[in-house]
């Protein structure tokens, strides 16, 4: 099974920017289609980006014309780059499979504050 490693989160203040990566283990991505996801305290787990193992992308109406999903399935990686972030952006990111399987990471801290 396909486990994961987020890093590149931190304090940025609104408006500024962040690059998420995501590095699998276990298998191959390549057969995969993946996503990355967030949870905000007190919040269920939402589905932020999409991409497919072709390389066709989907995202949340929230985060729409700000980030962006890509892969590099030579290093088994993910990436989201965040732009034009703003305080509801804070959470905790997770990349997985789409749809999940069964390993979580740690996940990486996100915190949008001035």
């Amino acid at each position: 099974q396909v486990q994961f490693v987020e890093s590149g989160g931190g304090l940025v203040q609104p408006g500024g920017s962040l690059r998420l990566s995501c590095a699998a283990s276990g298998s191959t991505i390549s057969i995969y289609a993946m996503g990355w996801y967030r949870q905000a305290p007190g919040k269920w787990r939402e589905l932020v980006a999409t991409i497919t193992r072709g390389g066709s992308t989907n995202y949340a109406d929230s985060v729409k014309g700000r980030f962006t999903i890509s892969r590099d399935n030579a290093k088994n990686a993910v990436y989201l780059q965040m732009n034009s972030l703003k305080p509801e952006d804070t959470a905790v990111y997770y990349c997985n499979t789409e749809p999940t399987g069964p390993y979580w990471g740690q996940g990486t801290q996100v915190i949008v504050s001035s």
